[in-house]
């Protein structure tokens, strides 16, 4: 077993002094913990260590508001309070979806905005401490390249690793624009929801642009009610393994009364180490009539430069149908996961 303490911290400041000069991704040595159901896992594997855990669950982060046009999301707010909340079901019902499609309803009762957007590839090879991994130990090799890949990335891809990046969540997040705040005793900054998570290039063991002494504090969203009527998240997965996607999709339409295509926003899941947009795509979406060949043309600029590893060759092609499908089915009216229509 690998000691560490546990704090508690009621203030943001305080939470920040107790990371300030101590945190390190490469030493691990202080991490932040709200739901804890990817870290903990992660610490109990051996894949990753702390020395200490400070909990940010006294911090007012969790509330879920109107900001401005847009709306707002604590770092601290379940994922499931999330999906359900009226505002996010009435506006982003895009999000809600996608939150939906993750996990379970255990997992999404417990776990947190913030801590959704830093989970970690659920690659096996990773997990696997006995084999080399550039995520893991950097310089050691990446154990996935000529291994088992069904599940791993067709986009995006390096020498030094082939991981996906495992949130559904973050798909409409990233279709949706979003931006993610942060704060540090040096300050606070904002991320555009593009550049927050990283591609592997090399150094793979960096997941997001995030400094090891900063805290995510809350996450918006600009306003997108012009999508709420035409939107879908399509995820397909593997029997073996419910919880995580293949391929999944999370699609927005904004149809006028003639059934022209205002704009659009597609994001891709599961593909790469990084949620997975291409706004070229997009912009041929832009004064269209909503066809089937459109949709496919616009997967395959979305698809541009897609390299299978040999066992997941099959995603390039699923990748495309489920766009196809996604979109299509968001012309028909959006669809919440909830079970109940959408008006």
């Amino acid at each position: 077993m690998n000691p560490f303490t546990f704090s508690q911290a009621d203030s943001a400041q305080a939470a920040l002094a107790q990371v300030a000069g101590n945190a390190s991704f490469a030493g691990e040595a202080v991490r932040f913990i709200a739901g804890g159901t990817n870290l903990i896992d992660l610490m109990k594997e051996g894949v990753m260590a702390s020395s200490r855990l400070v909990d940010i669950n006294r911090l007012p982060l969790d509330q879920i508001e109107e900001d401005g046009e847009g709306l707002r999301l604590g770092a601290t707010a379940r994922n499931a309070d999330t999906a359900y909340h009226p505002l996010v079901r009435e506006h982003y019902p895009l999000l809600t979806a996608a939150i939906l499609a993750g996990a379970s309803p255990q997992l999404r009762n417990m776990a947190s905005n913030g801590g959704n957007l830093l989970q970690r590839t659920r690659c096996y090879y990773f997990y696997d401490v006995g084999t080399p991994c550039n995520k893991r130990e950097p310089g050691s090799g990446c154990s996935a390249i000529g291994g088992i890949t069904k599940q791993h990335a067709i986009l995006g891809a390096s020498d030094h690793c082939i991981a996906t990046h495992p949130s559904d969540m973050c798909v409409a997040l990233a279709a949706l624009e979003a931006t993610v705040h942060v704060e540090s005793a040096r300050g606070k900054r904002d991320i555009p929801f593009a550049e927050f998570h990283r591609l592997p290039d090399d150094a793979p063991q960096y997941d997001t642009v995030l400094e090891a002494d900063e805290l995510i504090t809350h996450i918006t969203l600009p306003d997108a009610r012009r999508y709420a009527r035409h939107s879908a998240y399509i995820k397909v997965r593997e029997r073996l393994s419910y919880a995580f996607a293949l391929v999944s999709v999370a699609a927005a339409l904004d149809i006028g009364s003639d059934g022209i295509i205002r704009s659009g926003r597609i994001a891709l899941g599961s593909v790469a180490h990084k949620p997975w947009r291409k706004p070229e795509a997009e912009a041929l979406l832009e004064g269209q009539q909503a066809d089937p060949a459109l949709f496919g043309q616009v997967a395959d600029v979305l698809l541009k430069g897609a390299v299978g590893q040999g066992h997941n060759d099959f995603k390039i092609g699923l990748a495309r149908k489920a766009i196809v499908r996604a979109l299509q089915t968001a012309v028909q009216g959006t669809v919440t996961n909830t079970g109940e229509p959408h008006d």
